[in-house]
């Protein structure tokens, strides 16, 4: 810029002393000196001119970036639908991969992807991942007793008049209880749910709602309310689950009324060690084979009109035994000592004999009845009894 100036300048004193040395002698039309003194003037106007052309053309060239910008933006666009297209659903997956995938989800998840579609319906309510959530969780309280009345309310129930619209409406009640929130079946669809009415997605529901009453057995009954005098005992009871408090309330059968406990933790509950009646007497197996140091449960009530309990005790030697284990003959002799130490010494409690070969429902209206026993041999059912233990000896 600086460059153009100067020459300008130069120009411009030359011209003007040429001018002054022939100010009486004007230039001719077309002559050197007119073409001389014209030529700035042409070579600003072509100066002026090329400035608008590049100002057109640089004011244009970012509206090319701009459209070329977008074109780009557009192809990669494209490019992601394609290959978002080419992407596998759930869906497409294979029925054990997707069983893998299943498994790992939460009944509550497993509800909700049922919801989605049909084909999701059918994989989340199959009873193979059911009855994995069955074992997870119910497993150490729900027994054979406890299916076997399922079933049994199950077919007393479609034995009633309007059974399918009455279980379709418990049923969508499940779903809306353990859901949290409304369900989205409709009534259209009240057939397909019914059908799920034996599954164990439908028991598992009917345990986690409260709407199954099961049985089952609890573990000191009733201590929590005062009554130490069942510290190592199980009976038997109807138990409904309370989700708000992860509880239990059980319902106890005596004398021909119900006594209710709540508040009932997981661990003082199990499921029936055997299909015995709590009224009726067990038939004993283990006679032949316990001896002393041999853990046990023996059958014990009250009187005749209670259910009989599960009771905690070792087989000990006979009075007449040293205890020395060379010559002890108490796993041969017909007379089996039972005792039961959370009791003390002096307790009439403390100590009892049976019978191997005639063993039968022996005592009397004081000290009690004694009924059938069950040898333990699962190492983990005696750990159990033991964690019960009391802290102080009862009398």
């Amino acid at each position: 810029m600086l460059l153009f100036l100067v020459s300008c300048l130069s120009f411009l004193l030359v011209s003007q002393s040429l001018i002054l040395k022939q100010k009486n002698q004007p230039p001719k039309f077309n002559s050197r000196m007119w073409v001389f003194l014209k030529s700035p003037h042409r070579f600003f106007i072509l100066l002026s001119r090329k400035r608008k052309i590049l100002n057109r053309f640089f004011f244009f060239f970012p509206s090319i970036k701009k459209i070329q910008t977008i074109n780009t933006t557009t192809k990669e666009e494209r490019k992601e639908e394609a290959a978002h297209k080419e992407e596998f659903s759930l869906l497409d997956l294979p029925d054990l991969p997707l069983d893998a995938i299943l498994e790992k989800l939460s009944p509550f998840e497993l509800c909700s992807m049922a919801r989605v579609c049909s084909s999701l319906k059918l994989s989340c309510t199959s009873d193979h991942l059911w009855r994995k959530q069955m074992e997870k969780k119910w497993g150490g309280v729900i027994g054979d007793v406890a299916h076997n009345e399922w079933r049994s309310q199950l077919i007393t129930a479609s034995k009633r008049p309007h059974f399918s619209t009455e279980r379709s409406g418990k049923f969508q009640l499940f779903l809306e209880l353990f859901m949290g929130k409304k369900s989205d079946i409709k009534k259209s669809d009240s057939r397909k749910y019914l059908l799920q009415e034996n599954s164990v997605m439908a028991f598992y529901l009917a345990l986690e709602t409260g709407k199954f009453w099961f049985p089952a057995q609890v573990f000191n009954r009733q201590v929590q309310n005062g009554h130490v005098g069942f510290m190592l005992s199980c009976y038997d009871a109807q138990l409904c689950y309370d989700s708000t408090t992860d509880n239990f309330i059980a319902r106890y059968r005596a004398q021909g009324r119900s006594m209710i406990e709540e508040g009932i933790e997981w661990d003082r509950i199990r499921a029936p060690s055997v299909n015995t009646p709590p009224n009726s007497l067990h038939i004993s197996d283990c006679l032949d084979q316990i001896k002393p140091g041999d853990h046990i449960e023996i059958q014990w009530r009250k009187n005749k009109e209670f259910p009989f309990g599960w009771w905690y005790g070792v087989v000990e030697h006979l009075e007449s035994c040293n205890g020395n284990e060379f010559n002890c003959q108490c796993h041969i002799t017909d007379a089996v000592s039972l005792e039961f130490k959370q009791y003390s010494r002096a307790s009439r409690w403390r100590r009892t004999v049976i019978s191997r070969k005639d063993h039968t429902v022996i005592g009397n209206e004081i000290d009690g009845f004694y009924g059938g026993i069950r040898k333990l041999c699962n190492k983990q059912e005696i750990a159990k009894w033991k964690q019960l233990w009391p802290n102080c000896t009862l009398e």
